[in-house]
């Protein structure tokens, strides 16, 4: 799961891995650029092309090269049409806008997020030895935000929460208050997955239990009921298929540093208290968040059924939220803190994916998105569950799925983390899709040592790859 660790337990030649993997410098820059601050006292940057965008349109890039220079997996049919079909009903969605040219945006947006950087992830991701370095990444971008957020909690230096600067936010601002959450969140996963897979060497399950645990912490003090609905789900079913005994044991440990920080150590135990019971009140009792959450839920519905085909275009909800709302509806959200003055945001999307792609693209657009999305997860489980080689990169990239499909039901894509979204569709598409290459190494060419050993030069035609 890093380059620092080998399999074999031999430190690697890394001016030799970087030859060989060079590739991948954009898929991981992709994901550390993350790491960059936002601009002190600008919330709405959030909104903004920003330093691991440029990283994914360089990903693309670098796919495209190499695809002419025909050093990429082969896809199959499926796999065409899977990551292929969302782009049309984006294309149908933005030509059957009220204003098409205001759509663009968002349809070069959705275009980078759902099509080009999964496929640039499918087509460079060669190997299992590849998909831990990606991974890898995953997890040092959690736990170095989550290490901010936790120092930003203990100095009363984070966003706004309940009149106090504790809010745990990384270094994404109050602008993005969901961003270090999400980050947190997927660094977590992928570390347990890790922790759990049978094969990987005991050194390195140990590394990623402990990093697991260590990323409850900041997780916990971000506040967010979605991160921790989604985060629960998608460990369960990472255990799950691990096994009932391993599970077990994870579940053991979590609820003990459960225990301590916020029984023991009072780490944020009356407020985490309280944000948890409001997730059983969010029909008896709801506060104002989930107020305007409902409210846009409706609104996004009316949308649809005024053009259940194609929706109201892309980027069309926030010109229609007023005509489909009830007067309960606040103005925004108060943001704060963390570096930022106070200021008010509006609220421009139903925090909702599945209920946004309805009312801006219609069925159409559901179809070719989430149809997708269902199909890779189908493929995925059946894969994992199926005892397959490097059982590992199934866990992480079913448990990152699962977790994102979830995050889905109560939010949307918004903000610099955006981003990796595309990065975890592109990493469930190439475990849930092999390539028709992947079946075993060519004639004449070295056998595969090992999950991450043999590996195909990139110098080899289309469709040539190790064994996974």
């Amino acid at each position: 799961m890093s380059l620092a660790v080998s399999l074999n337990g031999v430190r690697p030649d890394v001016p030799g891995l970087l030859r060989r993997h060079w590739p991948l410098l954009p898929l991981a820059a992709t994901v550390l650029f993350l790491l960059a601050p936002l601009p002190a006292g600008d919330a709405t940057a959030s909104g903004k092309v920003g330093p691991a965008d440029a990283a994914s349109l360089l990903l693309v890039f670098v796919c495209a090269v190499q695809a002419l220079r025909g050093r990429v997996r082969a896809l199959t049919p499926l796999g065409v049409l899977v990551l292929g079909t969302p782009a049309v009903g984006l294309a149908v969605a933005t030509v059957t806008a009220g204003d098409p040219y205001a759509a663009l945006p968002g349809f070069v947006r959705y275009l980078q997020v759902f099509v080009l950087v999964p496929a640039a992830v499918v087509l460079l991701v060669r190997d299992a030895g590849e998909f831990r370095i990606a991974a890898g990444c995953f997890v040092v971008l959690a736990l170095v935000q989550g290490a901010v957020g936790v120092v930003q909690y203990a100095t009363h230096t984070g966003a706004s929460y309940q009149g106090e600067d504790i809010r745990a936010v990384g270094t994404f601002g109050p602008g993005d208050v969901m961003g270090m959450a999400t980050v947190v969140a997927y660094g977590l996963v992928v570390a347990t997955a890790g922790a759990l897979a049978p094969g990987l060497p005991r050194r390195v399950r140990r590394i990623a239990g402990c990093c697991a645990l260590a990323l409850v912490l900041p997780l916990v003090l971000s506040f967010s009921r979605g991160a921790w609905i989604a985060t629960f789900g998608a460990a369960v079913l990472v255990m799950v298929l691990a096994g009932i005994r391993r599970a077990l044991q994870v579940l053991v440990a979590l609820g003990a540093a459960g225990v301590v920080l916020v029984g023991g150590l009072g780490v944020g135990s009356e407020m985490v208290a309280e944000r948890l019971t409001s997730i059983t009140q969010v029909s008896s009792a709801p506060d104002q968040s989930v107020t305007d959450r409902y409210t846009m839920w409706a609104a996004a519905e009316s949308m649809w059924r005024e053009r259940p085909a194609v929706g109201v275009g892309l980027k069309g909800f926030p010109a229609n939220r007023d005509g489909h709302s009830s007067l309960g509806l606040s103005s925004g959200s108060d943001t704060g803190g963390a570096g930022q003055a106070y200021l008010r945001q509006p609220l421009l999307s139903p925090h909702n994916m599945y209920l946004l792609i309805l009312s801006e693209q219609g069925l159409t657009g559901l179809v070719a998105l989430a149809g997708g999305w269902a199909a890779l997860l189908v493929a995925g489980l059946r894969r994992t569950a199926s005892g397959s080689r490097a059982r590992d990169c199934g866990l992480i990239a079913v448990g990152l799925f699962v977790w994102q499909l979830t995050d889905f039901l109560y939010a949307d894509i918004g903000g610099p983390s955006t981003v990796l979204t595309g990065v975890i569709i592109g990493l469930a598409a190439w475990w849930a899709l092999p390539s028709p290459g992947d079946a075993g190494p060519p004639r004449g060419a070295p056998s595969a040592a090992g999950p991450v050993s043999g590996e195909v030069p990139r110098g080899r035609a289309p469709g040539v790859a190790a064994r996974r």
